[in-house]
């Protein structure tokens, strides 16, 4: 049985890659290190004792969440996606197209590009009114007019 073990740790190993590759997340690419590790101690140094290979596996699975918990962390923190739209949250511009009535849509103008825009509260905004832009939605600037 004790020669067996070493397959039987990268059969293992290849079982959770199979999981970690069908998801989309890292879920199991910790556990499949702990497993290559493992095998490779169950042929050398820890031969024929398979209570030492069970407290490696556990030990360098515990040692590789640790170690990544970090990154893991920083990537989950990440609130999305950042594009050059975003520059335009703040910018004030003017409505071209009045704001409210029939649809709550119009079009507004900001650093010479055109949007559409819904007012933040649904009031009406009428053409010429300066706004300010709160945030973006899609493809719709949510904006609110601006006092004079």
């Amino acid at each position: 049985m004790a020669e067996m073990l070493p397959y039987i740790w990268i059969g293992i190993a290849v079982l959770l890659g199979i999981v970690e590759i069908s998801t989309t997340q890292l879920v199991s690419i910790w556990f499949v290190i702990a497993a290559i590790v493992t095998a490779v101690s169950s042929a050398t140094f820890l031969y024929d004792c398979l209570l030492w290979q069970i407290v490696l596996f556990v030990a360098v699975s515990g040692i590789c969440l640790i170690a990544t918990r970090p990154l893991v962390k920083k990537l989950k923190s990440n609130k999305g996606t950042r594009t050059n739209a975003d520059k335009y949250i703040g910018r004030v511009g003017k409505v071209i197209s009045d704001i409210g009535y029939n649809t709550y849509t119009g079009q507004v103008e900001v650093d010479g590009s055109k949007w559409t825009a819904v007012s933040a509260d649904n009031s009406v905004i009428v053409a010429g009114t300066t706004i300010k832009v709160l945030e973006i939605k899609g493809v719709k600037l949510i904006v609110t007019p601006v006092e004079n």
